[in-house]
């Protein structure tokens, strides 16, 4: 006798279908533990961004700065829109175009309102590169953070043994740091978690070829856990990108509403539901950032 299978969806089965996950997954209230909200390619399309991520159960996002010329941006993002975590550093890159007074003014910024340090860190993927400043930036930032008891958002290409050498040397600030996006081996995860290290994944981490990635991720202990989308860069695969931004070239870009998809995307590759991933990384998120947190989205 020959097999019987579920019957395919009708059209209107699939559209419920399709409109009942997606109210499944908008009452999750996720957080987007790494973002950029203020680069220049979602100009103007924030409002659109922030409505789209509050409808689809983004609650909070974790808002980076990246150099001095965007800290205040990433202020008045803050101030205009509930949930936004705003995080103020020099990342590894930009390192060669800081003022004499930036350590200063970044001071300034964190004194302000309730933040973060980041995104900060040390980088031996980008060219050019002056490994020397990046070092002496990355110890000012850390010092800093441990001064003020301010979590930190660390960024690291290809350059995990530096980093682990530098954080033995100046340790974490006791209030935690976030390793972004982790690319780091798994045998890492033990030394940095002891160090309250947390560690969020993209969806880079869903593309099959990310094996390694994969192994890492599948290394985390749930409660060091974190999901982030790294929006506007960092698509993730087709399968799990819903909604996209549109550059002016027509090029597309990331954003925080496809958190929900990455999210089912991790969940299934660590073997829990959505629903119990979503409650983790929640409060993980709450453990890390509880002191410089702020009112949901859509509040």
């Amino acid at each position: 006798m020959e097999a019987v299978g579920p019957r395919p969806l009708c059209p209107g089965q699939a559209l419920l279908a399709a409109h009942s996950n997606h109210v499944r997954m908008a009452q999750l209230s996720l957080v987007d533990a790494h973002a950029h909200l203020q680069e220049e390619v979602l100009e103007g399309h924030v409002p659109g961004v922030m409505a789209r991520a509050a409808e689809a159960g983004v609650r909070w996002i974790v808002c980076n700065g990246t150099h001095e010329n965007d800290w205040e941006q990433v202020a008045e993002l803050a101030r205009t829109y509930p949930g936004v975590v705003p995080c103020f550093g020099l990342h590894p890159w930009f390192v060669a175009e800081r003022s004499p007074e930036w350590l200063d003014r970044l001071e300034e910024h964190l004194l302000a309102m309730p933040s973060g340090v980041g995104e900060i860190g040390l980088d031996r993927w980008h060219e050019p590169r002056d490994e020397a400043a990046q070092e002496i930036v990355f110890r000012q930032q850390m010092a800093l953070a441990c001064r003020l008891e301010r979590p930190v958002v660390i960024h690291c290409l290809r350059a995990w043994g530096w980093l682990m050498d530098v954080l033995r040397d100046t340790g974490a600030p006791r209030s935690g740091m976030l390793l972004h996006a982790y690319g780091g081996p798994p045998d890492l995860i033990g030394p940095l978690a002891s160090m309250d290290g947390y560690f969020s994944f993209a969806g880079d981490v869903l593309e099959e070829r990310r094996k390694k990635k994969r192994a890492s991720l599948q290394a985390v202990p749930l409660d060091r856990l974190l999901i982030e989308t790294d929006a506007p860069a960092m698509m993730p695969p087709e399968a799990a990108r819903p909604h996209v931004v549109r550059g002016a070239d027509g090029e597309a870009w990331n954003e925080p509403a496809n958190l929900p998809s990455i999210l089912e995307g991790v969940a299934g590759l660590i073997g829990v539901t959505p629903e119990r991933l979503a409650e983790i990384t929640r409060e993980n998120a709450q453990r890390l950032l509880g002191g410089i947190g702020c009112r949901p989205i859509g509040s």
